[in-house]
């Protein structure tokens, strides 16, 4: 709860000062960390929502000076030629968070991994971070994978718990003052359904074996007379391939829209301090800031969790024709 109190009280204190110093202030760009230069000014009207959702080459790091933000230029590589493709690898703001989010997330789960094997001998009870860590895995397991994955269901708990947390991680990073969601790209989310798609389709042929899970693709009804089953098979047919590539659509569209409106209405609010430019309003956006931050607190979890639900639930309605 401190947290999202502590982002939104900064970035509209913050917000406030920039909005109600000179205009020449008001309307400067960000200045390049570590140069000495002050920002340039510009004429055009300043759009503060944009820039904080969209991927780019630099990074925000807090500074003494208005506008309390400086951009670092991350560093630009030359471009790798794949065939045809160009493809430029230098790493970008959400590739930065996206391996941030990583570090913490392995560090935090391996703290709470050798926390519990010091103590797995001790009778007492287990407390604090490391508890609400197992609380959660032990949650996961089973409300989540067990009843929806099925028999042997046990076998693709690490691989929910993988994804859970990864994405649980790369939204609460984004909700650090100068920090930015990952999953907020949709290039990210687009990756994660992807890989969540090739455990399922994998899962399922593993399940059903290779005339089963043609079965998943080719609809043939036995059931049906001769006349109706071709007709069923050819329009069915491409319905059922069509529905295997709507489960990574809506797992992509899904957590990036949730993650990207939660900072598109935080920031909405923030600019209404540069629209009204006075004083007496301020205390409305930042109750509306905070409640908006301690919604997005609870959408960063919800979000993790549908994401692990609805993989666990793919995988266990593919496999459940092979028992």
């Amino acid at each position: 709860m401190a947290a999202p109190f502590a982002r939104s009280l900064a970035v509209a204190a913050l917000s406030a000062v920039a909005a109600l110093a000179p205009v020449r202030a008001a309307r400067a760009q960000n200045p390049v960390c570590f140069s000495g230069e002050s920002a340039p000014a510009s004429h055009g009207p300043v759009d503060i929502i944009t820039p904080h959702i969209r991927d780019s080459h630099t990074l925000d790091l807090p500074t003494t000076h208005s506008p309390f933000v400086c951009e670092y230029e991350l560093p630009r590589w030359t471009p790798v030629q794949i065939g045809p493709v160009l493809l430029d690898l230098s790493p970008t703001k959400h590739v930065v968070w996206m391996l941030i989010a990583s570090i913490v997330c392995i560090a935090a789960l391996l703290w709470a991994a050798r926390f519990h094997r010091r103590h797995a001998a001790d009778a007492r009870t287990p407390r604090g971070f490391a508890a609400g860590i197992e609380a959660m895995v032990l949650y996961l397991r089973q409300t989540v994978v067990i009843p929806n994955v099925g028999p042997h269901g046990d076998a693709y708990t690490p691989f929910i718990l993988t994804i859970f947390f990864f994405i649980l991680f790369a939204n609460l990073v984004g909700l650090i003052p100068y920090g930015s969601t990952a999953t907020g790209n949709i290039s990210v989310t687009l990756t994660l359904a992807l890989i969540s798609f090739v455990v399922i389709e994998i899962s399922g042929m593993l399940a059903l074996g290779p005339s089963g899970y043609s079965k998943t693709i080719l609809y043939w009804n036995h059931d049906l007379p001769i006349y109706m089953r071709i007709p069923m098979f050819i329009l069915m047919t491409p319905l059922e391939l069509v529905a295997k590539f709507t489960k990574p659509f809506a797992l992509t569209i899904r957590l990036f829209a949730n993650m990207t409106a939660g900072h598109v209405v935080l920031l909405a609010l923030i600019s209404l301090i540069f629209t009204f430019g006075s004083w007496i309003i301020l205390p409305a956006p930042i109750i509306m800031g905070v409640a908006i931050s301690l919604l997005e607190l609870f959408v960063a979890f919800l979000q993790a969790f549908i994401f692990a639900l609805l993989t666990a639930v793919f995988i266990g309605q593919i496999r459940e024709a092979a028992h």
